[in-house]
């Protein structure tokens, strides 16, 4: 990746023009409208999807709630919305297929937090599902809300064609080629002195590849991934390969500069377990620099795209608003 020594001084570009006009177009914005809609809309969908809290015999239906429902910037969903805005996706299929997401999403995060992987108590300032409920109802939950985010998919009122290509594209992302090997090559790591293309490797597995899935989900809901749509699928996974790494990154970051209220989680676990990260490796002036980087070139990739990737910049231009000040990142 190439390094842009004037990257710190310039903005997230304004979609449609090119990077040298990026200095018109603040990043400090507040949440658009469409974004605090599409929150709502999500969380709506997943309060049906999930069906009654109390299941009456067992607390599963209860915890896989609790999972999905307590808090969440719901950043995935929203970006598969703005992808299939671009697509002029129905915003009925999007609320589904946002809310699939949000569910795989929660799946790895209750598992990554059990005893055996991260062994972490606190997820979005709350207790994790382990210790609010037990290891055995956690593994279920993950379990669970696997199989309904597949369900959910498979349920759609959409072409057979499409509920194809979404059910294999949310399959990959967690297969080991993606969330489940990150977490497996994580795991294996601990202790380790590795090169950082390791762990680059590593973080565009276990974190970037929903990242990446979500965005291609919310084109794929209309718009057929094939040869007279590549340039569009290459403008998109380049976007949303840069966003993913750069969420990962600065989650490395605020690990090792954050206290527990801005993480909403117990900070200092990766330099206690011994996991070398991009901040550990690179160290946190070069990491947050990267982070830059990486906001530059997704910004960048858009603009082939033009006014109909606008909501893909303004979920930039809001990630790099809020990123920046948790990170420090200016």
């Amino acid at each position: 990746m190439q390094t842009d020594p004037t990257l710190h001084q310039r903005r997230i570009p304004e979609l449609g023009q090119p990077s040298d006009q990026a200095g018109a177009t603040s990043v400090g914005l507040h949440s658009e409208a469409w974004m605090q809609d599409g929150v709502k809309r999500v969380e709506q969908a997943l309060t049906r999807l999930l069906g009654a809290g109390d299941d009456g015999e067992t607390e599963l239906t209860a915890a896989m709630r609790y999972a999905t429902l307590n808090g969440g910037k719901r950043t995935r969903a929203l970006l598969c919305m703005a992808a299939g805005a671009l697509a002029e996706a129905s915003a009925a299929t999007l609320d589904d297929v946002g809310a699939a997401i949000e569910m795989m999403h929660a799946c790895t995060l209750v598992h990554d937090d059990l005893p055996a992987m991260d062994d972490d108590v606190l997820r979005r300032g709350h207790p994790t599902v382990h210790v609010k409920f037990s290891e055995a109802t956690a593994i279920l939950v993950g379990d669970a809300l696997q199989a309904h985010a597949f369900l959910t998919l498979a349920g759609l009122d959409a072409p057979a064609d499409s509920r194809s290509a979404l059910v294999r594209e949310l399959a990959q992302a967690v297969s080991t080629g993606g969330a489940a090997g990150g977490q497996a090559m994580d795991l294996a790591l601990v202790g380790k002195t590795v090169e950082l293309d390791t762990i680059l490797k590593m973080h565009r597995m276990k974190t970037g590849a929903l990242v990446r899935a979500s965005v291609r989900m919310g084109a794929l809901c209309t718009i057929a991934e094939n040869d007279e749509h590549a340039e569009l699928y290459e403008a998109l996974d380049r976007y949303s390969d840069c966003f993913g790494m750069a969420l990962q990154v600065v989650d490395d970051i605020l690990d090792t500069t954050a206290d527990k209220a801005t993480l909403g989680k117990t900070p200092g676990k990766d330099a206690a377990a011994q996991k070398p990260t991009c901040a550990s490796i690179m160290g946190l002036k070069a990491a947050r620099q990267f982070v830059l980087d990486l906001f530059g070139e997704a910004s960048e990739a858009i603009v082939p795209l033009g006014p109909d990737a606008q909501r893909l910049g303004q979920m930039l231009q809001q990630a790099y608003a809020y990123l920046a000040k948790s990170a420090s990142c200016i």
